[in-house]
């Protein structure tokens, strides 16, 4: 017998078929061990000793194993292909050791990029040891990870009260998201003007630009104002073109690479919507299978690689595949080899492609996140081997005749598609020109196809236009910008984005804005905290050095120990210095360092640190049981508070003080508009407990009246009775905004406004949108019906037919039954759907199971006569 061990449960049904019998697969269901979270799981005195903690549920899984290997000939360490992967095997194989379950096994890792019987046989065939120096890697960046938050983030709680965690890379990532939002704050904007013309030069009109100017060429701020571009306007209409030059260049664009973990992220964040997080999640079930024709299949390779390169026999499938589907000139003469440009890459794996390319996103009945995330790794692998686009780019230049003003047309055509038939890699916002402010539109001149046109031909100005213009500040990161950007760095590995980008958001150190991080005010706290005193390791340079050093522990060229030693030396007494410095420094040093964004100068010469109120006091940052806030010096005697940061129209609220709106007709109480600690409000005094509510973001305090109080203080309201089970939806604003909620599933809204229109049919549809798949889902929500059968003859409720992980299957209230194989769920009737539910309800199942166990209980209650009656209490519950 031979037992073999992969990660996910997930994959044992197609590994068990794969190999066939003498084989037992089973689950690690991912780590084993960990390190405890307390101090002294890594000893740094003690040459870096690490003491591991087995979870509970892996307890009972390696006790599994250790059983199944009693009499077995060889244990096949399964898991992941990556550095993870290889220390799942470690941790299992030391767990296995100190339980002295071995024997006399031979003890094999073998590794598969792909769940399919080729991979998996092919892998089986070639057996090695754990890699000792990849685990050596991975132990002394989870020692790092370690050392790092559970040395720095009691310093971040004792002076920085509020803060709730730095880490190794999530504070780097967070400084990136900090610094753009400084720009944007710093950022000027400034007006330019732009001259175009409609031009025609014997043939069809066209459209040029002005680039010469009063004999001279122009650059984008030449024209910086509305009489400049008038003047400028008037000598395009006043003069007499000829045509100059015109120049044709034959281009071509080449497909970009297959996936890699950080570009499927990215374009799956542009293309999709999806986050790092949700990308991951459906890679993983395209990796570990999805049931098809009752048969588990990986649809996916790997997904965790920073590799770009693809298997012989794939390239060869993906060349007949474009012949088939497109014809020969699409495919290359040779297949096309890449190799990844990014910094630290390993190049150890495949890049992500589909299994075969001959299973075509069509054909395939997916789930909807699914579905389109495997047509996205289908089409950019389908793309990669196809031929070039060819492409002609044309310019027209035109002189006047005193070669004092020209303008130029350029436009470019596809003369052949090539790749881009199928699939054209996605962009992010366009980044300006550092230190200039210009937009990328001032060089994108690229038209469509312009009419042909003879050099000499007189060119007649037919209407000239001048256009006003603005510099925009550098866009906030997206989730796909943001992790180019630290790929780019080489900040963080592909595996570990998705979690990063998580943490900051469970740590509310950023909040998210059309699909744009901007850092909220605890991010940057912590930030300019970490940049004041241990600004060396959040040095983009400094963490990224360390990744290349680990890249060498896993080659092998350095010592995981003398690396732990090298960083903690510096760390440690980094450390001890912050922590002699009283609360007041580092409050002082906050306040110079974020001054321009909570102390904003006000523009007529006075402190913009003065207190308002008391008129003596100055504003500074305080520590505050939950968290950091602007008081006055001169507290007890001035209670002035508001939060760190506020617009200007939440600071005009916080300079007049609290207000009150009206009264409430229904009730006679007072309603109030207050400034807090944590933002504006308002408030109904009534009593010893008065109701309060928050303003949404977007509602400005000194907007607030009266109606819009007593709207917000009378949330959540019902919004009427679901049609198919009576149950009340509720609308309100919670921590995520605006939601419908039904039964324990909540639907976001569009706006806070919607909140108090939204009617019982738009709400009933953005629930069924929510629970088809169409957001992320919560708790209650349920699949999207494949067919509707109609309500069951003995109770009148509905009878469904869902999607399910397994295959489809009838639901009826709690009850679920399999449609048979080979069935086609799309014929089922009523009749037969509920012979099957009958069926299934007959069967004994675990549900039941406990009922046949109260008997027992029960027997063991009369030992204690005082205790008798608790029984009868409960039934009555």
């Amino acid at each position: 017998m031979n037992v073999v061990i992969v990660e996910s449960p997930g994959k044992i049904q197609a590994i068990n078929r794969y190999l066939g019998p003498g084989y037992t697969v089973l689950a690690s269901y991912g780590h084993v061990r960990d390190l405890p979270s307390k101090d002294g799981s890594v000893l740094p005195d003690q040459d870096f000793a690490m003491t591991w903690e087995v979870d509970g549920k892996a307890a009972k899984r390696l006790s599994d194993i250790a059983n199944a290997l009693k009499g077995a000939e060889r244990l096949i360490l399964a898991t992941d292909p990556d550095r993870e992967g290889e220390a799942i095997s470690w941790h299992v194989l030391e767990d296995l050791k100190r339980r002295k379950a071995i024997k006399g096994a031979t003890v094999q890792r073998v590794v598969f990029n792909a769940i399919t019987k080729a991979a998996v046989t092919e892998a089986m065939k070639h057996p090695r040891d754990i890699d000792m120096e990849l685990v050596d890697a991975y132990l002394a960046r989870r020692a790092l990870d370690y050392l790092v938050g559970f040395t720095l983030s009691p310093v971040l709680w004792r002076k920085l009260p509020g803060a709730k965690s730095a880490g190794r890379v999530q504070s780097v990532a967070l400084r990136l998201i900090v610094e753009r939002e400084l720009e944007i704050e710093a950022f000027r904007t400034q007006e330019y003007w732009s001259v175009e013309a409609d031009v025609s030069a014997g043939a069809d009109p066209f459209l040029a630009r002005l680039v010469k100017h009063q004999g001279k060429r122009l650059t984008k701020f030449d024209l910086a104002d509305e009489a400049a571009a008038l003047g400028a306007k008037v000598a395009v209409q006043a003069a007499a073109f000829t045509v100059a030059a015109v120049e044709k260049k034959p281009a071509r664009r080449t497909p970009p690479p297959p996936f890699t973990t950080s570009t499927l992220q990215q374009e799956a964040s542009r293309k999709l919507g999806f986050s790092a997080q949700r990308t991951m999640q459906a890679a993983q079930k395209l990796y570990e299978g999805i049931n098809i024709d009752g048969e588990t299949v990986g649809l996916i390779t790997y997904m965790r690689t920073d590799g770009v390169s693809s298997a012989p026999e794939a390239l060869t499938e993906a060349r007949s595949v474009i012949a088939g589907l497109y014809g020969k000139d699409y495919v290359p003469e040779s297949p096309r080899y890449y190799k990844v440009k990014a910094k630290n890459a390993q190049e150890a794996h495949e890049a992500i492609r589909p299994t075969s390319l001959e299973r075509n996103p069509g054909r395939l009945r997916l789930e909807p996140d699914l579905g389109r995330l495997y047509e996205l790794i289908w089409k950019r692998m389908i793309a990669s081997q196809m031929e070039a686009a060819r492409i002609e780019r044309t310019t027209i230049d035109m002189d006047s005749a005193d070669k004092q003003t020209a303008l130029r047309a350029t436009g470019q055509v596809i003369l052949f598609p090539g790749y881009l038939a199928v699939y054209e890699e996605g962009r992010d916002a366009p980044e300006p020109q550092r230190g200039s402010g210009l937009d990328a539109s001032w060089a994108d001149e690229d038209g469509g196809r312009l009419p042909p046109v003879k050099e000499g031909a007189d060119a007649k100005v037919l209407a000239a236009r001048a256009d006003q213009h603005f510099t925009e500040p550098p866009p906030r990161y997206s989730e796909a910008s943001l992790v180019k950007k630290m790929e780019e760095l080489g900040i963080g590995r592909p595996s570990t984005y998705a979690s990063i980008l998580t943490v900051l958001r469970d740590r509310a150190y950023v909040k998210m804005d059309k699909n744009r991080f901007v850092p909220e005010d605890a991010g940057r706290l912590v930030t300019a905290f970490l940049e004041q005193f241990f600004r060396r390791y959040v040095e983009y340079d400094f963490t990224a050095g360390l990744e290349e050093k680990l890249d060498l522990v896993s080659a092998g060229d350095l010592d995981w120990k003398a690396l732990l030693r090298e960083f903690w030396t510096d760390f440690h007494a980094a450390v001890g210095e912050i922590s002699e410095l009283r609360m007041g420094q580092v409050l002082e040093a906050l306040n110079e360092a974020l001054g321009p964004h909570i102390f904003p100068d006000k523009g007529d010469g006075t402190d913009p640190r003065a207190c308002h109120v008391c008129g003596t006091g100055r504003l500074s940052l305080k520590a505050g049981r939950y968290g950091a806030f602007i008081g006055c010096s001169n507290y007890p005697e001035c209670r002035f508070t508001r939060p760190i940061a506020a617009s200007s129209a939440e600071d005009g609220a916080a300079e007049s003080g609290d207000r009150e709106l009206g009264v409430d007709p229904a009730t006679g109480n007072a309603i109030w508009l207050k400034a807090g600690r944590f933002g504006p409000y308002v408030e109904e005094i009534a009593g010893d407990k008065p109701k309060r509510a928050s303003l949404p973001k977007d509602w400005p305090p000194a907007g607030m009246d009266i109606d819009k109080a007593l709207r917000l203080l009378r949330l959540p309201r019902d919004v009427g009775a679901h049609p198919e089970d009576g149950g009340m939806i509720v609308a309100g604003i919670g921590r995520y905004g605006p939601y419908v909620q039904h039964n324990g599933t909540y639907a976001n809204l569009s706006s806070v406004d919607e909140v108090f229109e939204v009617g019982l049919n738009r709400a009933v549809a953005v629930l069924a949108e929510k629970r088809s798949g169409g957001g992320r889902g919560g708790r209650g929500a349920s699949t999207a019906a494949l067919k509707e059968l109609g309500a069951h003859p003995a109770t009148g409720k509905p009878v469904r037919v869902l999607a399910g992980r397994y295959g489809p299957y009838v639901k009826h209230e709690a009850t679920n039954a399999n449609v048979p194989k080979g069935a086609d769920p799309a014929a089922l009737t009523l009749e037969e759907a509920v012979a099957l539910l009958a069926a299934r309800e007959g069967a004994p199942s675990k549900s039941k199971r406990p009922a046949a166990r109260k008997p027992t209980a029960a027997k063991k209650t009369p030992a204690k006569k005082a205790a008798a009656k608790k029984p009868a209490a409960k039934k009555k519950a």
